[in-house]
């Protein structure tokens, strides 16, 4: 049989804790408190048995959504930054031409990756320590290092394989 549950008194009690689990997430104050009040307004319609769990389960969930998505947003202002640098007006053609080149090489390597690979190497790029990386994750911190590694490798050979591709191609 289900309880009734006062949502006040809920909210007044668990509200800190759970910005001060997403603030840990995603490392921004007022983004933290924004997704903790997303995450109430979802119960409010959901209505769960257990909130407390759900709550914090979805404010995971959410967390991993904004992480990827800031992600996905870093990797398009690259983009556009270097897009940008090659709009320019060219002070050395050729200079410009190799540039291009390289960043096409990069991005075709990029893309050989698996998301998860891409993730971690552009967090890792990004300035994030392994602990914020394997919070945005969701992989242990002793994973991260590993992890990271394989992927600069794998980012690494991807990279030599499209050199040599593009060579034998000339």
């Amino acid at each position: 049989m289900s309880t009734a549950i006062d949502w006040d008194a809920l909210y007044r009690s668990t509200l800190p804790d759970l910005v001060r689990f997403l603030h840990r997430k995603v490392w921004d104050a007022e983004r933290a408190r924004d997704l903790a009040q997303e995450v109430f307004v979802r119960a409010l319609r959901e209505r769960p048995e257990r909130p407390r769990a759900w709550l914090f389960t979805v404010a995971a969930n959410l967390a991993r959504d904004e992480a990827r998505t800031a992600v996905r947003r870093r990797r398009h202002l690259t983009l556009l930054k270097a897009e940008a640098e090659g709009a320019r007006a060219p002070d050395d053609p050729a200079e410009d031409a190799e540039r291009a080149e390289r960043v096409r090489q990069l991005r075709a390597a990029l893309d050989t990756l698996s998301e998860r690979d891409r993730e971690i190497l552009l967090l890792w790029d990004a300035g994030l320590d392994y602990r914020e990386i394997a919070e945005r994750t969701g992989l242990s911190p002793k994973a991260i290092g590993t992890t990271l590694a394989r992927a600069r490798k794998r980012l690494v050979d991807a990279h030599a394989r499209g050199e040599e591709d593009d060579a034998a191609h000339r």
